[in-house]
């Protein structure tokens, strides 16, 4: 059984475990990206075991070890101690959060020399409680997501868990942010505004989503509606 699917040229995914997120239960997502020097980018990076190992391993060498906000940090730790030399990057507030682990970069508002002329990147802001990082593959035309959109198959929560998801609209076709988080936008949308407005000129024509399906048809129409919300007053 292959664990890393392709997506297109120079990008691939990866379908994690599922882990527990206040007793739900969560499905993960890493994406890869190879440079075209063979380096490896690593975005939320799992649960890594022996056979995932080898299959990265055929595709290059893991360099980048990027965290794109601040609750997707449980398995950093573990690929670093696998690859030591590769550099990890630190999402806004991760540092303070996980003082155990020592990244080497922090992620800004625009992509390091490393891949600037592979991977765009921003941040996304506008919230009181967490900041996201979001990635742009440029040659795939693939955004790179992670709790911004939620996007869970209506039959993936089951019993309360289901009405508890599609009442914080969190379930497909219709994902979006979470309702806590979007909450937490309410002085923020001018901001937020204008990140999306950035993230729309890149053009993407799919979407990565860390929690649930993946959009590879109608990219923009799809972010459009899924941050509708940001447009309200």
């Amino acid at each position: 059984m292959e664990h890393v699917k392709k997506i297109s040229d120079g990008i691939w995914i990866v379908d994690g475990d599922e882990v527990p997120w206040y007793g739900m239960p969560y499905t993960t997502r890493a994406s890869i990206v190879r440079l075209d020097n063979g380096d490896l980018w690593i975005h939320s990076p799992g649960k890594i075991y022996p056979e995932l190992r080898n299959e990265v391993d055929a595709l290059g060498v893991v360099k980048f070890l990027v965290s794109p906000n601040k609750i997707h940090h449980l398995f950093l730790s573990d690929w670093k101690e696998c690859y030591p030399n590769a550099i990890l990057y630190a999402s806004p507030g991760l540092r303070e959060k996980r003082t155990d682990i020592s990244f080497d970069e922090n992620l800004e508002d625009f992509p390091p020399q490393h891949w600037e002329k592979e991977i765009d990147q921003m941040i996304f802001r506008g919230s009181t409680a967490m900041q996201e990082v979001v990635f742009f593959h440029k040659s795939s035309r693939t955004l790179i997501l992670t709790d911004l959109i939620e996007n869970f198959h209506p039959d993936h929560f089951t019993g309360f868990r289901k009405l508890l998801a599609k009442a914080t609209g969190i379930v497909s076709p219709n994902g979006k942010t979470p309702l806590d988080w979007r909450m937490s936008f309410i002085f923020g949308k001018k901001q937020a505004r204008l990140c999306l407005e950035r993230m729309i000129s890149w053009h993407p024509s799919n979407v990565i989503i860390s929690h649930g399906e993946c959009v590879f048809d109608g990219a923009d129409q799809f972010l459009r509606k899924s941050f509708g919300w940001i447009k309200k007053a």
